[in-house]
This record gives C-alpha cells, structure tokens and sequence, in this order.
C-alpha cells in the first residue's frame, strides 16, 4: 500500500512514469490507484492511494532496491511524499486475534 502526497506536479508525473514502468517489470500489478476517497472512519493523512500486489516478498524487495526505482526515487525527492507499507499475504480463512 503506498500513500502519496505530490508537492510538484510535474516531478509527480515524472516520478508516476518511471516507478510504473519499475513495478510492472518486477512482476507487479497495480489493484487500485486514485484520489483518496473520504475515509469511512477516522481519517486519511494523503490525498492519493495506490495499492500494488507482487508474487512474494522477495519480487517486492527486488523491485525496491532495483537501479530503476533507485532512480525514480531520486525523481520524486523532495517533491512528492510517499509512504510505503508493506505485507505478507493473509492466509485463505483470515486471521485470528491474538489469545
């Protein structure tokens, strides 16, 4: 899950092309992205939300240390905000609390 505030339009859509392009050649794919929607309970602190699913844990890590993405990193520093979240897969029945 990423949150992402842009500061600098035009760095936004710089750093957009070259982290889509990264993702996608790491094996993800992207389930939802946009405007926050007005959170049902409590509050959001981003104006833009993207949720993106890799095969494993290790594509994840992959991508994220890769030179490409190393690069729209650079793109996007100081110009757009972005907080990154992420989660090893839940199993099929759900979860369960802690006893």
């Amino acid at each position: 899950m990423v949150n992402v505030d842009v500061l600098d339009e035009e760095a936004g859509l710089a750093y957009a092309s070259v982290a889509q392009r990264s993702v996608l050649s790491h094996g993800g794919c992207y389930l939802a992205a946009g405007p926050t929607p007005e959170p049902v309970e409590g509050t959001w602190d981003s104006s833009r939300v993207v949720v993106i699913e890799f095969p494993d844990m290790d594509h994840i890590r992959e991508w994220y240390d890769s030179p490409d993405y190393r690069r729209a990193r650079r793109i996007r520093e100081g110009k757009v905000r972005v907080g990154k979240l992420f989660v090893e897969g839940a199993p099929p029945e759900g979860f369960a609390l802690p006893a």
